[in-house]
């Protein structure tokens, strides 16, 4: 008898609780990165020995390390350390896809002497390693071997995108 009450009141207690709360929904997935970008997201167009227009894509993030690319492979002497290059160039900043230098406003050759040791960024004496004269070549350089966290008149810690025309090698 005594079994039959306690199961009349667990019975009645059963009835008398609330249901189980809903679960919480998951919560919504982050959106997935977009990918690091290569040297073939860049866009460049124009001819070697005019200046180019650098198109930066914004679907993808700057990559991490220094990415080089022949557009046009020259003929002449090949670029080594030591070497001295005249050279063109532009530059577009990746942040703001702004064009913020080039040779060709000035109307005259920039100078790269020793290459390798040359009073530049790391990543132009190592990035015009190579090339030869007659070719133009796209580098992106990565924050390290550009201006870093200092920028010295560029943003801090800013990917830069550079077209080089080397244009005499000796």
């Amino acid at each position: 008898m005594r079994s039959l009450a306690v199961l009349g009141l667990l019975v009645a207690l059963a009835g008398c609780s609330s249901p189980a709360p809903e679960p919480a929904p998951a919560p919504a997935a982050a959106p997935a990165p977009p990918p690091v970008c290569t040297v073939d997201d860049i866009g460049v167009s124009g001819d070697p020995g005019s200046k180019p227009t650098i198109t930066v894509p914004d679907t993808c993030t700057p990559p991490a390390q220094l990415l080089s690319k022949d557009l046009v492979v020259g003929t002449g002497p090949e670029v080594v350390l030591g070497s001295t290059v005249q050279t063109h160039y532009d530059l577009v900043t990746w942040s703001d896809k702004r064009e913020l230098d080039a040779s060709w406003f000035r109307g005259e050759t920039f100078p790269l002497e020793k290459v390798g040791d040359a009073p530049v960024i790391d990543g132009w004496n190592e990035g015009v390693v190579g090339m030869r004269e007659g070719g133009r070549r796209l580098l992106v350089i990565p924050p390290d071997k550009a201006y870093g966290a200092g920028g010295r008149g560029i943003a801090p810690n800013e990917t830069l995108v550079f077209v080089v025309d080397a244009v005499q090698v000796s």
